[in-house]
């Protein structure tokens, strides 16, 4: 786990890669949280769940195919087990650490403006997931958050940031080795009902 001191930053984004869903940019304090260095692996999956839902396999790869639901449960055991508090991040927590928190430079992508450095993605996954921590890190040494696979939030989906969060839509952010750069900026997010799960779909933990 890596510490993320609270911090207040601007979160959305209004550029011209920017979609609706990503604005209004706004100003967001967040307090003191620690947020997982790496994707969880299907390696400590494994050992919490006892089996192995992803479609990619191997220990380093991040999980996936893993449901909003079924995170919960793993949660709840890896909770049991530690006597921890682990947790999603909310959809904030993510983009701050994503972006660098107080030592932000504000890059497009978790780490660089040089998607390559920091990102498994469309263009170069060769269409399947990468061990996690290969590509750099960010400025808070947090690997992967831009590509690889995306990531659950704790957060009810709002369609923009002036709309309330209703319903049971959660997003998830960080885009994937099968997407495109415009879906690994750190400002994009998106969402699914969740029961759903996919290969690119993953997640971090959060205390």
């Amino acid at each position: 786990m890596i510490y993320v001191a609270g911090g207040t930053f601007n979160m959305g984004a209004d550029d011209s890669d920017a979609y609706d869903s990503e604005k209004p940019v706004h100003s967001v304090t967040v307090s003191s949280f620690s947020i997982g260095k790496y994707e969880v692996t299907q390696k400590l999956w494994k050992a919490v769940m006892g089996t192995n839902p992803s479609y990619f396999k191997g220990d380093n790869l991040p999980v996936e195919n893993v449901s909003w639901y079924q995170v919960q449960e793993f949660i709840r055991k890896l909770n049991a087990k530690t006597g921890k508090h682990y947790r999603l991040p909310t959809e904030a927590e993510w983009e701050f650490a994503a972006r660098g928190g107080n030592r932000s430079r504000g890059y497009k992508y978790a780490g660089s403006n040089d998607i390559g450095t920091v990102a498994w993605y469309g263009s170069n996954s060769g269409d399947k997931t990468h061990p996690v921590g290969v590509k750099a890190p960010n400025e808070l040494g947090i690997y992967d958050m831009s590509g690889n696979v995306w990531e659950w939030t704790s957060d009810i989906w709002c369609t923009d940031y002036k709309s309330p969060r209703t319903g049971s839509f959660r997003v998830f952010c960080g885009g994937g080795w099968y997407f495109s750069a415009r879906y690994c900026r750190v400002s994009y997010r998106s969402y699914n009902t969740p029961d759903n799960y996919y290969a690119h779909l993953g997640f971090r933990l959060a205390q």
